[in-house]
């Protein structure tokens, strides 16, 4: 590489976040590390009062949230290589100008690769690289506004903000609206979770995807573990994994 670079790293393990900024070193040696942050709100603030940089690395699971919030709504136009140990975010990220998505442990070689690809962009569009990808349309993600669901013989149009959840029962998927009527969908949970906006949804469990609007409140259930009452009633409890405890409580705080 031999055009300097200024980059940007939100990661929220200080370990991993010198192992990344070796690598850097490495196999770019021309590249300077111009801040970092371990969280979504301290990365907005450091862009905030900073001149952006050339390149963002972010891993996606953050102290308070996920990364992807930073994309919301669209302002946030700066080229991004992804390093998280989850592949389930592919599709968000490449909706979020998203260069490369690396899985962890990052690979130097795929690194390199990552940034050669910034660098021959630029080379060929100039610094600009933002705007290029903009016009690909790959800049902001183009959440669902709305899904289509079926109840007995008719089909419905559903708005997302109707929703308190969708559910996976037996393979099959439902919309389940406010007032606690269910709609049949076509579309797999999967490819739900990542048409739909994260701000407004989250992945409870592996059957659920829980609008904010649809939580009642939550407690503690153990061994880091959340149980969440949902609206409307009726639905029952849900059970949210330690793993994903900490990421809950950051999205639904907003």
């Amino acid at each position: 590489m031999s055009t300097p670079l200024r980059a940007f790293i939100a990661e929220d393990e200080p370990p991993a976040r010198e192992r990344l900024t070796l690598a850097l070193a490495r196999v770019a040696p021309q590249l300077t590390v111009v801040g970092h942050a371990d969280s979504v709100r301290g990365t907005q603030a450091w862009l905030a009062a900073h001149p952006p940089p050339d390149v963002l690395l972010l891993d996606i699971q953050l102290a308070d949230g996920l990364s992807l919030e930073l994309f919301a709504d669209g302002q946030l136009t700066l080229p991004t290589i992804f390093t998280t140990a989850y592949d389930r975010f592919a599709i968000d990220a490449f909706r979020a100008l998203a260069l490369d998505y690396l899985l962890k442990p990052v690979a130097e070689a795929a690194l390199a690769q990552a940034l050669h690809k910034l660098e021959r962009l630029r080379r060929g569009f100039g610094s600009d690289v933002a705007t290029l990808l903009q016009q690909l349309g790959l800049a902001a993600p183009r959440w669902r506004q709305r899904l289509v669901g079926r109840k007995g013989a008719q089909f419905h149009a559903l708005g997302v903000e109707q929703l308190a959840c969708v559910v996976a029962v037996d393979k099959l998927v439902f919309a389940v609206d406010g007032a606690g009527e269910r709609y049949l969908l076509e579309t797999p949970l999967a490819e739900l979770e990542a048409a739909l906006d994260p701000t407004r949804f989250f992945r409870a469990s592996r059957q659920l995807l829980v609008a904010a609007q649809g939580v009642a409140r939550f407690t503690p259930a153990g061994k880091g573990r959340l149980r969440l009452e949902l609206r409307p009633p009726g639905m029952g409890p849900v059970i949210v994994s330690q793993e994903r405890a900490a990421a809950f409580k950051a999205w639904l705080g907003g």
